[in-house]
């Protein structure tokens, strides 16, 4: 169960790595103005959502064999999943953003700005409950 759990934490880091900076390459994407910058980041946006998507699937399956295996139980797993399963909903919703970028339509600035602490606040949440397991 340890590998499992090494792998689960890795898949995690690389999907929350793609979390991170896809929002911050739709910043940048938003403000640029030349149809070369925009073409590169329409294929980096791409990339990084095409690399991070399977690092989704393989942390949520090795936290589902996780959870199955040790029997976790108590409301902070329940939140926890809860969690897990709105963090699944924003990256399908990045995708969708990845999508829309790169057919030219484009929002400000501000809202790719906003949108990218999204996964910092859920990450936050989640360490709290895997760490501190905390009785509600």
């Amino acid at each position: 169960m340890l590998w499992v759990k090494a792998f689960h934490i890795i898949f995690v880091i690389t999907w929350f790595a793609g979390l991170f900076y896809l929002p911050r390459l739709f910043v940048y994407h938003s403000l640029t103005e030349d149809k070369a910058g925009q073409a590169r980041f329409v294929v980096m946006e791409r990339r990084l959502y095409r690399f991070t998507t399977p690092s989704a699937v393989l942390a949520v399956s090795l936290g589902l064999w996780l959870w199955l295996g040790f029997g976790f139980h108590g409301l902070w797993i329940d939140i926890k999943v809860a969690l897990v399963t709105l963090l699944v909903a924003y990256h399908i919703y990045l995708g969708r953003l990845c999508r829309e970028l790169s057919t030219g339509h484009k929002r400000s600035s501000t809202f790719y700005r906003v949108i990218n602490e999204v996964p910092v606040l859920i990450l936050i949440a989640i360490v709290i409950l895997v760490v501190v397991k905390p009785r509600f």
